[in-house]
């Protein structure tokens, strides 16, 4: 009975999820509330409440699921962004990589922005996000490596957050990313120079 009751777990979440993505592609983000998604994935509001807590929850879990399989090619992929290559080239295809994937998932950073301005409760601050944390110690590393004489910690602040400038945020959203991923290579080149490149 409760192998049944995690599997109809499962099942739900993936159907939830699902539904969230189909409607994300079809409507704008402010459209697509916890009850259309029920009944999208047909269950309840409530399974939608207690599996993801809020609106903003699943907006935030659907955001995971497609950034997994990045921080899996950070983690095992050939380099530069996986292991292997210089602090320099892995750090400009890892913000490279991190603008394409903004710029691909637009509408889906635009609902989860939206499900935290309009949520009654106080939304966790962006720096305590397990995402940002991860790619904050992932960029900050990097840094440190190339350059410990500099503060890698603020710096990987400042990177980090220009995907949240309004300008930048817009060409994102407008599926633009090559623009700002030429911007990271120029900085990541003259703040880690010849340091934290590789001789190839």
């Amino acid at each position: 009975m409760e192998r049944r009751e995690r599997a109809d777990a499962a099942r739900n979440r993936r159907a939830i999820l699902r539904a969230a993505e189909e409607l994300l592609r079809m409507h704008p983000p402010e459209q697509v509330s916890v009850e259309r998604v029920a009944a999208a994935a047909g269950v309840g509001k409530g399974t939608v409440f207690h599996r993801f807590g809020s609106r903003t929850g699943l907006m935030r879990e659907l955001m995971a699921e497609r950034v997994r399989e990045l921080e899996q090619a950070v983690a095992e992929g050939p380099p530069p962004l996986g292991p292997g290559a210089a602090p320099a080239d892995r750090l400009a295809a890892f913000l490279d990589a991190v603008a394409r994937l903004a710029a691909r998932n637009g509408n889906l950073i635009a609902a989860h922005e939206h499900a935290v301005a309009t949520r009654k409760a106080p939304e966790q601050p962006r720096q305590e996000n397990p995402i940002y944390l991860s790619w904050h110690r992932h960029v900050s590393g990097l840094i440190a490596q190339a350059r410990p004489d500099v503060d890698a910690e603020e710096i990987a602040h400042m990177l980090l957050g220009t995907l949240h400038m309004e300008p930048i945020a817009a060409q994102l959203r407008a599926g633009r990313p090559e623009r700002l991923a030429a911007a990271f290579a120029t900085l990541v080149r003259a703040l880690l120079g010849e340091e934290g490149r590789s001789d190839g």
